[in-house]
């Protein structure tokens, strides 16, 4: 004992007489300062993640924690704590010299090492050090590893945190702090994950139950080993009727009670998230741990992400994401070879209220689950998107009117067309493949002249080709970028190539849902939201991202963007998918090559969705294809995911009030005349109009 004990002191570097002395206050001058983790650690704490109306989306945290000041804690669990760990915590000081004699005198007589002469102070700086090491097996190895210099540190450290803190501060940050097993750290966790219940209503039995789980969370498990739990939780409730915290009678009826559990299993990730918000719920976190408004740095972001013990309250509105994950759900089943996805944004906020698509949130492929999400770029844990098809033929028209071209412009808009050289922003695109690149019409009865309203009605490929060669491909790259389609949803960059008309180049359903929601809100492009408000878990703000806005085209050619999607759904491709009580509404059909992708953007003014319908992967063939049970020949964005637009719509608008749409007066074409007999001009006229030229 003399050989032990000389050790520590001289490891201490404590005078002999001031070691002896340690009481409650012992000394420890001549020590460096102790960092502040050991005062107020940096408990990680779960963060939760709310919809707009303030439901729980899931509950997300890499350790389960919610942290408790002293009056928020049981006084029963307090004491039952103190009772079985250090009786004398309040008499002694950082050492119990008492207790390392007699845990000294005991191992001599049973030759063993059982007994243990920790005192709490010493114990919460172990579980200190072992939070701090967090995910690195090694530091936690290290901070567990029992040798003389890592106890002889631990001391010091426990010695100074008791000169600077109080006997309750330093139990309170213990109780927060321990691990109590099932992934339970601290005592509210651990209240809620046995019993179900908050930590300052737990009875007797239930807080000298948590309590013995403290020295051996396995081995008194009370699921796994419920007799072992049992025998322990009595040992507590003996040491608190014999430290008097509890009467005689208290003792008996806490004994004669079942252990009483009412297990809830851990609810950890954005997998819990039920109705299919596990993929938003994904989403938030890519933005926690990409804005910089969260930390300069990659890695701070995530030590933010990570720390957690925070509210996040999100745009997520529950009625419109039960539309669209009912809409997606209906009309694709899981199992098959296809998928939907659908995005829902706020026009002028940029608010995304729905995120939604066919495969679940998950890791079992057995189940066709998938951690990829549809909806979104590769950076935001997306895929590499989808080809949009006739969709972007839009922002052609936008850019071309930009341009000051007329939204009654007119281009011979031949049946098929050889790829015209075209102007870029750097230079000029030619058309040297040999064969020379050909655009076609998707029928063979498509052939102009036609101005821009039947054109896109129509979906007409020639002429938006045509009006790119005439405006050039910069404006239209300009314009997308404008619109928040500043790459590819894989991260590459937008190529300026005349098949940017046909939408060739991939992009997310929420990149086009944004853009259409743009044009729902007369030209005021907003940056898609996703988080409203963060709070830490006393209250506290956080700062959130800032919303960006900004006016990307003018009013004129906005009411005549409406005008013409307008004209999609009354006369052309989308004509069949009116919504309920006649609401108005603009949109665009959209398919690309092969069928691999079918798209129906639109939006009234209150709302923009976007649905897509393929391949997950992107490589499905939609011909001679069975969706939802019914065999289809070929899919079209009109009679594919048009319908899931219309389900997801009605059901989401269902009660809002109708709004009216911002027209222009664009004159329909006249009907063409007649060719005049060569008896009464004397000559034949031409049949169409020179391109680039107006009627």
């Amino acid at each position: 004992m003399s050989v032990v004990s000389g050790a520590l002191l001289a490891g201490m570097a404590l005078p002999a007489a001031g070691a002896l002395g340690l009481t409650a206050k012992s000394t420890a001058e001549g020590f460096d300062d102790i960092p502040d983790d050991f005062r107020t650690p940096p408990l990680t704490q779960a963060t939760q993640i709310f919809d707009a109306k303030g439901g729980l989306i899931a509950k997300v945290y890499e350790r389960d924690r919610t942290v408790l000041t002293a009056d928020q804690m049981s006084p029963l669990m307090r004491q039952a704590q103190v009772d079985i760990e250090d009786a004398r915590f309040y008499e002694h000081g950082a050492v119990d010299l008492k207790g390392v004699l007699r845990a000294l005198s005991k191992n001599a007589e049973s030759g063993t090492a059982s007994q243990g002469a920790s005192t709490l102070t010493q114990q919460y700086v172990k579980n200190v050090n072992v939070e701090k090491a967090g995910d690195d097996q090694a530091a936690v190895h290290e901070a567990q590893r029992k040798t003389l210099g890592r106890k002889i540190q631990e001391l010091k450290v426990a010695i100074k945190l008791e000169e600077e803190l109080t006997k309750d501060q330093i139990l309170t940050n213990y109780l927060n702090i321990t691990y109590y097993g099932n992934g339970a750290y601290g005592v509210e966790a651990a209240s809620q994950r046995y019993f179900g219940k908050s930590n300052r209503d737990l009875t007797v039995a239930e807080a000298a139950t948590l309590a013995g789980l403290v020295q051996n969370p396995s081995a008194y498990d009370p699921r796994l080993h419920p007799q072992a739990a049992q025998t322990r939780r009595d040992v507590v409730i003996d040491k608190m009727l014999e430290n008097k915290h509890i009467t005689a009678e208290q003792a008996r009826e806490a004994k004669a009670a079942p252990l009483g559990l009412r297990f809830k299993e851990p609810q950890n990730g954005c997998i819990t998230a039920g109705a299919g918000m596990g993929f938003f719920c994904d989403y938030v976190r890519h933005v926690v741990k990409q804005d910089p408004v969260f930390g300069k740095t990659a890695a701070e972001r995530k030590g933010f992400w990570d720390q957690g013990g925070l509210n996040i309250y999100t745009t997520l509105d529950p009625d419109k994401q039960s539309a669209a994950q009912s809409a997606v759900s209906d009309n694709v089943r899981v199992t098959d070879s296809v998928s939907a996805a659908a995005s829902m944004v706020e026009p002028g906020s940029g608010k995304i209220l729905a995120m939604a698509q066919t495969r679940p949130y998950g890791l079992d492929k057995n189940k066709n689950q998938t951690v990829v999400n549809l909806n979104v770029d590769a950076a935001m844990g997306g895929g590499n998107g989808f080809q949009p098809g006739s969709t972007f033929k839009p922002v052609v028209a936008a850019a071309a009117l930009e341009a000051g071209l007329s939204p009654i412009q007119e281009y011979s808009s031949p049946n098929r067309l050889e790829y015209p050289t075209m102007k870029t922003c750097a230079g000029t695109w030619k058309n040297d493949s040999r064969p020379k690149a050909v655009v076609p019409n998707e029928s063979a009865s498509e052939k102009g002249p036609y101005q821009l309203k039947k054109a896109m009605a129509l979906s007409v490929n020639t002429y938006f080709v045509q009006m790119e060669q005439e405006i050039g491909l910069c404006p239209v790259k300009q314009m997308a970028n404008k619109l928040g389609i500043t790459s590819r949803a894989s991260g590459k960059p937008l190529e300026e190539v005349p098949a940017m008309a046909l939408g060739v180049e991939e992009v997310s359903p929420l990149t086009m849902a944004n853009v259409y929601a743009t044009f729902a809100a007369e030209g005021k492009h907003c940056d898609p939201v996703a988080i409203t408000r963060i709070t830490t878990v006393d209250g506290k703000d956080v700062p959130a991202p800032a919303g960006r806005c900004d006016q990307v085209f003018s009013d004129t050619t906005a009411q005549a963007i409406n005008t013409i999607l307008n004209g999609v759904t009354a006369d052309g491709t989308g004509m069949a998918l009116n919504l309920e009580g006649n609401r108005q509404i603009a949109g665009k059909t959209g398919t690309s090559d092969q069928k691999k992708a079918a798209w129906f953007n639109g939006y009234t003014p209150q709302l923009a969705t976007a649905v897509w319908l393929g391949g997950p992967n992107g490589g499905v063939e939609m011909r001679n294809i069975t969706i939802n049970g019914k065999h289809r020949t070929e899919v079209f964005g009109a009679d594919g995911p048009g319908p899931i637009w219309q389900d997801a719509m009605n059901r989401a608008l269902r009660g809002a009030p109708k709004q009216s749409l911002k027209m222009a007066d664009i004159p329909d074409p006249l009907p063409p005349k007649p060719d005049p007999s060569p008896t009464e001009t004397g000559a034949s006229q031409p049949a169409t109009t020179p391109p680039g030229q107006q009627r």
